[in-house]
């Protein structure tokens, strides 16, 4: 069977379109990550599934991926439906809000972006080729506010510097707000700056130097604004053309809407060709809030504390679920319809997980034995794959994909003697399908079992050097281009108990812990 054409919803122009890659057979596509402020609750980690899925369709089909993702450690204010939103910094806020919990902004940062990437691996997502910090890149934004300001797509006022939305063409056009609409979303604008030329330009630079993360700018000590984060370190790391932009739909407008402006003043032109966006997620039928009872974070739901009374008791009494029955039961709607997360819908996969689990048990016995006999189920299964790659490859329709699946996981349950023969095609079709929708077995617990480590491209020999060292190589492995062997010195130092802060000037370190 020839390889099916990968189809996907375009919010940009409102078709279901022919993914084609600028590079052939290489997909490269940026993933709007969190804000890295509080536990990433699982909405979010929908938005984070539709990604990781849209990669393994890609990989799938034979194509070479390249995935940046970020983390928002500054600049994302409370206010962000707004087109120039006020209000306090995210970070800033919940520092304000956990107290004594934390020495510094910093730590803050660290600890809830550690905790977002243990969420990620339980939930078997793969990881990004690249996943920058937006404090790592203040320098590039800074560079691409003054050629924003150079080109006069920008201005500065003596509170920050704006974006001059009247500078640029079309915008509006992937959310398909009206000028009038966009002025709607001014009318709960708390910045008051009299020097803005309208009431739709958005800040690329903040003047606030009583905020706790600031760097000295052309304009004077401050912070960047959310929107040129993404710009600059999607172009930084992907170049002025790449494929693909995935995240919510609240992002679709003022962000994503903002990052074109942005991209296209820097770029002189597109530089994405595909905007896909995930719907929200609702909880037995209502939004989900703190205040209804019903707002889950990935950890609540896998591993509930003594003081989670939000949590049904039917998950705390059995010490939570196993993440893939969630990530099983995010997949349940597809990625661009509302989705109703529901108690009964997360049991049921609980069950069809296990029920993976328990064929791939029983094909393992079957290898051992390695019985005589005829492959009885080479053919069958091979069409049950190709029927669910089908079927993701049609705008990701994860219901179809997982509703094949489970007639693989049928197949193999009434097959009477497995035969060794049978017994390789039944494995060869479960590691097939887990490469395709990850729900039998978490990639990161296999390589725990087999003894295996990831190799971040880091010489042990470096660690004899001094810590100036470390964070020169670091610097060099950037401008190189070496970004997994940079990332891999920075989580070094950190683990040795150095905090890494990126100034203008260059990094600077502190020692958190003795060594």
């Amino acid at each position: 069977m020839s390889a099916p054409t990968f189809r996907l919803y375009n919010t940009l122009t409102h078709e279901t379109e022919p993914v084609e890659p600028i590079e052939e057979e290489h997909l490269r596509f940026y993933s709007c990550g969190p804000t890295v402020y509080m536990y990433a609750h699982i909405g979010n980690f929908r938005s984070f599934l539709t990604a990781d899925l849209l990669r393994r369709t890609a990989e799938a089909l034979g194509w070479d991926v390249t995935n940046v993702s970020n983390i928002t450690d500054v600049g994302h204010l409370t206010q962000d439906d707004l087109v120039d939103p006020g209000g306090a910094d995210k970070m800033q806020q919940a520092l304000e809000r956990e107290g004594e919990r934390f020495a510094n902004i910093y730590d803050l940062a660290r600890h809830y972006t550690e905790a977002f990437l243990e969420d990620w691996r339980a939930l078997n997502l793969r990881e990004p080729e690249v996943r920058p910090r937006a404090t790592e890149h203040v320098t590039d934004q800074l560079h691409a506010v003054v050629e924003l300001v150079e080109k006069g797509h920008a201005y500065a006022t003596d509170q920050g510097v704006y974006f001059s939305v009247e500078s640029v063409a079309d915008y509006g056009h992937l959310s398909g707000n009206t000028e009038a609409q966009q002025l709607e979303a001014t009318d709960r604008d708390v910045v008051e700056d009299p020097d803005k030329r309208d009431p739709r330009d958005f800040a690329l630079w903040k003047h606030d130097p009583e905020h706790l993360m600031h760097w000295h700018s052309p304009w004077g000590w401050g912070y960047p604004g959310w929107h040129i984060e993404c710009s600059v370190m999607g172009m930084h790391y992907l170049g002025d053309r790449f494929d693909l932009h995935t995240g919510g739909e609240d992002l679709i407008f003022p962000h994503h809407e903002c990052e074109i402006a942005q991209n296209q003043a820097l770029a002189g032109h597109p530089v994405v060709n595909y905007w896909v966006h995930t719907r929200f997620l609702q909880v037995e039928g209502e939004k989900m809030s703190k205040s209804a009872g019903n707002f889950y974070t990935v950890r609540d739901l896998i591993q509930p504390g003594p003081d989670d009374a939000h949590v049904p008791a039917s998950i705390r009494a059995r010490g939570g679920v196993d993440p893939l029955a969630l990530r099983y039961t995010l997949m349940q709607g597809q990625y661009r319809k509302p989705f109703n997360f529901t108690l009964d819908t997360l049991h049921t996969a609980a069950r069809h997980v296990r029920r993976f689990q328990e064929v791939a048990e029983r094909v393992d016995e079957a290898l051992d034995a390695d019985a005589d006999g005829p492959d009885t189920l080479g053919d069958r299964l091979d069409d049950i794959y190709d029927r669910t790659l089908a079927a993701m490859c049609d705008d990701l329709n994860t219901p179809a994909a997982t509703a094949a699946a489970l007639e693989g996981a049928t197949a193999i349950e009434q097959t009477d003697r497995l035969s060794g023969a049978a017994a390789e095609s039944a494995r060869a079709w479960l590691a097939r399908t887990n490469d395709l929708l990850g729900i039998i077995e978490s990639e990161f617990e296999a390589e725990e079992r087999a003894g295996a480590t990831v190799d971040p491209g880091l010489d042990t020999d470096h660690l004899s050097g001094s810590i100036d060292e470390l964070l020169q190589d670091r610097e060099d492995a950037r401008e190189s281009g070496e970004y997994a062997r940079a990332d891999a010195i920075r989580d070094t130092l950190e683990a040795l108990g150095i905090e890494v802060m990126d100034r203008p000037e260059g990094p600077e370190w502190r020692r958190e812990v003795e060594l």
